[in-house]
């Protein structure tokens, strides 16, 4: 049983919600679950209400249950490694693996191949989540963080939760962007499609900068993407907001998609890299800073971008 202690610094909402900022790792749902088990205290009182309101200045004290015994099983998957010590890892995902197993998919999980290569991974996540600090989707490819300890966790965590982690995406995206610019939208669920998100003012506060790095007229761009905040596909649903749906989005770019010049529009998954992160390192407290390079399916689509308009700085 590991014991996670919080301080509500302001007056908050829901402490399910408060919970959901600051352990972002953690499912709301898993949380909830914790609060009606008696396993979260505020001032040394157990809470059976999700929606219990926090003053500022409450202590809260959440009780994670050990992981049970692994089932999943360890797998010799191609996954590099930039950077292994006794506490975390920073390795570089490739498209198409999923993060952790979920929905029937047992196999073939970043997971699976991190129980193959270390031996020692933090249990706050959960048993089909061990060393998870945050997530990319599957198509996504790039740089995640893994806890090897749950002190490491926890404190990685909070970096996350206080917006100190500094991560940089890069995105081939539909249509020119003329200059640099910010979207400061509120993302939350869709209403209608409870698997999409989307621009909402009942959302939460979700801040992105964009940096144009080429333009491919009339195409393309290459966009730096900066996310102040963490949403659930925050990039993508700015850029789709923005009238720049990223390359190969199903889900947010499908009608500028069919109407693509080829090369867009047969690209099978959605153009987006994680390509640096920096932090602290929950130790020494050094800063860190790892890069990963553009995959070569990204570099393939910039080659016949490039044949077909000559890239603008």
């Amino acid at each position: 049983m590991d014991s996670v202690r919080l301080v509500a610094e302001a007056p908050e909402g829901r402490l399910d919600r408060f919970l959901a900022l600051r352990l972002p790792h953690l499912s709301r749902e898993f949380l909830q679950k914790l609060i009606r088990g008696g396993r979260v205290r505020v001032d040394g009182v157990p809470q059976a209400k999700p929606s219990r309101p926090l003053k500022a200045g409450s202590v809260v004290e959440v009780e994670v249950p050990a992981p049970i015994p692994m089932e999943l099983l360890p797998e010799d998957l191609p996954v590099p490694v930039l950077f292994e010590d006794d506490d975390l890892a920073v390795v570089d995902k490739p498209a198409g693996m999923s993060v952790h197993p979920g929905a029937g998919i047992t196999t073939g999980t970043l997971v699976n191949a991190l129980l193959h290569r270390m031996r020692d991974l933090s249990g706050i996540g959960g048993v089909e989540r061990p060393g998870i600090v945050h997530r990319l989707d599957k198509e996504t490819s790039g740089l995640i963080v893994i806890a090897k300890n749950d002190a490491a966790h926890q404190a990685l965590s909070e970096q996350f939760a206080t917006r100190r982690v500094r991560k940089i995406y890069f995105a081939i995206a539909h249509g020119i962007a003329k200059q640099d610019f910010t979207a400061d939208m509120p993302v939350g669920r869709d209403a209608r499609h409870r698997k999409r998100m989307t621009v909402t003012p009942a959302g939460r506060v979700a801040v992105t900068d964009f940096i144009v790095e080429h333009n491919w007229p009339p195409h393309a761009c290459l966009l730096q993407c900066r996310p102040l905040t963490g949403r659930t596909h925050q990039i993508r649903v700015h850029l789709a907001a923005q009238g720049h749906p990223i390359v190969g989005d199903k889900t947010y770019g499908g009608a500028v998609r069919r109407k693509a010049v080829e090369a867009l529009r047969d690209f099978p998954r959605h153009a987006l890299h994680a390509g640096e992160i920096r932090f602290r390192h929950p130790g020494s407290g050094k800063e860190l800073r790892f890069a990963s390079p553009l995959p070569k399916d990204m570099e393939g689509l910039m080659a016949a971008l490039d044949a077909l308009s000559p890239a603008l700085v």
